[in-house]
């Protein structure tokens, strides 16, 4: 809310700034012709002999209708020196105006209703509900009980698959902060930090895989992306002490059973 009030002064005070260098511009500026100025510059110019007497005279008769035109053509409107006062006055009465009336018939502070009430709907839905929609009602649980592991985790799960590999690692360490061994929440930090990556396996999610791992070694996701570190590194042995138990437990007829052998380094026994 506080963020909502500075940027309303800040435009407030920008419009203001716009309208009066216009209005200065208005009650400064000068752009009519000065008759007399341009004859006698004429003048100068034939007494130098710039101009010879025809010249002079074409010249002086240009000179002259466009005076006339000028003469016949509405005089522009200007801004006085006084106006601009008035002005700013009107633009900080429209502002205390509308702050006024928001103050009248709004209700600063006050949640977004509609979206609570949408909330309130979707924790009676869990079961079609989206991942954002889910990630909504976690939130809402977290919000109430942020000390709930398994909110937390929930709330993980449906930040990640809704897009939102940050949001999600940050409820996945949140939980890791209340039940550290869980090693299901480690392995999902370091997919979310994956992720959030762009694919690749960075230090800290490693650090969390090796984690998962070390608390439960059939952690299978976990020893994929370690083994995909690893094959980064060309750390051979690695990869094949993470990708083996992992070969091991996939269906022979799953397609990625066959890839692992394929890019196991030396093959699989």
């Amino acid at each position: 809310m506080m963020t909502f009030w500075i940027m309303t002064a800040l435009l407030t005070a920008l419009a203001g700034l716009s309208v009066l260098a216009a209005a200065r511009r208005g009650a400064d500026g000068d752009e009519t012709v000065s008759a007399s100025a341009e004859l006698a510059e004429l003048d100068r110019l034939k007494a130098r002999g710039l101009l010879d007497e025809a010249g002079w005279t074409a010249a002086r008769a240009e000179a002259g209708r466009r005076i006339l035109v000028s003469d016949r053509a509405a005089a522009p409107v200007r801004a006085g020196p006084r106006d601009r006062f008035w002005l700013l006055g009107g633009l900080a009465a429209a502002a205390a105006a509308a702050l006024g009336l928001y103050a009248v018939v709004g209700a600063p502070g006050l949640s977004d209703q509609a979206y609570e009430r949408r909330v309130d709907q979707w924790t009676t839905e869990l079961a079609t509900l989206e991942p954002t929609q889910l990630a909504a009602v976690a939130a809402r649980v977290v919000k109430e009980r942020p000390g709930d592991h398994q909110a937390l985790t929930m709330l993980g799960a449906a930040r990640f698959e809704a897009g939102d590999p940050i949001g999600a690692a940050s409820a996945f360490r949140r939980a890791l902060a209340v039940q550290p061994d869980d090693a299901q929440s480690w392995s999902r930090l370091g997919e979310s930090l994956t992720r959030a990556n762009g694919g690749e396996v960075g230090g800290d999610a490693e650090a969390a895989f090796a984690q998962a791992v070390r608390r439960d070694p059939g952690q299978l996701g976990a020893r994929y992306f370690l083994g995909e570190a690893a094959l980064a590194r060309g750390e051979t042995a690695m990869v094949r002490a993470m990708w083996g138990p992992l070969i091991a437990a996939l269906d022979p007829a799953d397609p990625r059973r066959s890839d692992l052998e394929r890019r196991m380094p030396g093959g699989t026994e």
